[in-house]
């Protein structure tokens, strides 16, 4: 065995260039595979990642106006929620997992002992946080308890945090919202936030929703002591995979139209405030999860075709190592002779062409393999943006680079193989260049 790879490696050094312009086609090939997928995962991860900043699969229900007639009532309706909306999601929809109140108020107030400034505020029940991914790094959430006694505390988002406390530590500080005393209880994580619907959660203040009820309810003459701003909810994870489902079935998805959860919210509340429930602009909801399902439809589109042009580029890799090695055997057509003359067997010679193919397959695919991941490495020093969490090679797509290889390998070392072995000895022998 290491004689053969003696004369492999004698063979393929003989023509320098010829080797390495063939080579090249295999390494260029195995780098694209590395590359693109590299990219499309980057900016699968990255995107997952920011969309959980937000609430990962979470629906937005806010007041809406009706455009249609229903109950009685005239189209153009203004329909506001309320509190009671919420206790009926909470017991009756079969698709939401959690649902939590959103009382909000703009403008407010905020000053602590070093500063002051504007800040907008939502009292919340301690399940918004685990829906919408609020999580500190200093202190503690809301829990149960502040909501239950209607504390006055606060968690402060973490540049509002900066505004007020500079880099000092805001636990347990006492803070004023429009002159009403809140403490401090806890410090949101820094987020990299790019999506919201009512401002970054980095320049906000969350409070039980108990207390901000009693505090900050909603002003106008059109609102109760009732009303809300939102509701949140996070549906089961079944109803995103059936999303998935229908996208893969039916390839598209109608954003007006919505699934299936902004359809049981209409006909749940529309008996309540006396809409139709097919009216789907009495509501305003977005379903978060119709965006993750479309960008990863996307994105696993771009990555079929990335892959598609990476294996044509192979593919042409492996005819040009095919064409160099029909070209070894027609240049060594007399060796051949001589070999096979000297007893040499046609299994012997065809070993020695396939094996010469192989070795040239494989070790151009093992240096596009370590140029890949090294630009993979470079690219993951740079400064990248939120959404691209770098160039990522994962094990499948390293196995798959391998397993590619180990098949063009195989298809381009076969034919010039058996051309060589099925050289007659006394033909090869006559054979002039």
């Amino acid at each position: 065995m290491l004689e053969l790879l003696r004369q492999t490696w004698a063979n393929l050094t003989a023509n320098k260039l010829r080797s390495f312009l063939t080579m090249f086609g295999i390494i260029w090939g195995v780098i694209s595979i590395l590359l693109l997928s590299a990219v499309s995962t980057g900016f699968q991860r990255g995107n997952q990642t920011v969309l959980r900043e937000l609430g990962k699969n979470i629906l937005i229900i806010r007041n809406g106006r009706t455009s249609k007639q229903a109950g009685g009532e005239r189209a153009g309706r203004i329909i506001r929620l309320d509190i009671r909306d919420v206790y009926t999601l909470r017991e009756q929809s079969t698709l939401l997992a959690s649902v939590t109140p959103e009382l909000m108020r703009g403008g407010v107030q905020a000053k602590s002992p070093f500063n002051s400034g504007s800040t907008q505020i939502s009292g919340i029940w301690p399940v918004f946080q685990e829906i919408r991914t609020i999580e500190t790094d200093r202190g503690r959430l809301i829990n149960e308890a502040d909501e239950r006694e209607a504390r006055r505390v606060v968690v402060v988002g973490h540049d509002m945090c900066k505004q007020l406390f500079a880099d000092r530590d805001p636990t347990g500080a006492e803070i004023t919202l429009n002159g009403v005393p809140y403490t401090i209880i806890g410090r949101v994580r820094k987020k990299e936030q790019d999506s919201n619907y009512t401002g970054p959660d980095n320049n906000r203040m969350f409070l039980p929703y108990s207390a901000m009820r009693k505090d900050f309810p909603l002003p106008g003459v059109h609102n109760s002591a009732d009303s809300l701003s939102a509701i949140i909810g996070a549906p089961h994870e079944r109803v995103t995979e059936e999303l998935i489902r229908i996208v893969e079935r039916e390839g598209k998805i109608n954003f007006e139209q919505g699934g299936p959860v902004e359809n049981e919210v209409r006909r749940l509340l529309a008996p309540r405030h006396r809409f139709d429930p097919d009216d789907r602009e009495a509501l305003s909801i977005w379903n978060t999860a119709l965006n993750t399902v479309f960008f990863d439809k996307m994105i696993t589109s771009m990555n079929d075709f990335f892959v598609a042009v990476s294996l044509i580029t192979l593919a042409l890799g492996g005819i040009g190592v095919m064409n160099i090695m029909l070209i070894s055997v027609k240049e060594r057509t007399r060796e051949i002779g001589i070999r096979k003359a000297l007893g040499a067997t046609s299994r012997n010679v065809q070993w020695q062409f396939f094996s010469e193919g192989m070795f040239l397959t494989l070790l151009s695919g093992a240096i596009g393999i370590l140029i890949g991941f090294g630009l993979c490495q470079l690219v993951n020093l740079l400064p990248l943006p939120a959404r691209f969490a770098g160039m990522i090679v994962t094990w499948q797509t390293a196995a798959f680079a391998v397993g590619v290889l180990a098949l063009i390998g195989i298809a381009a070392a076969t034919y010039p193989a058996r051309r060589a072995a099925d050289l007659p000895p006394i033909e090869a022998l006559r054979y002039e260049i």
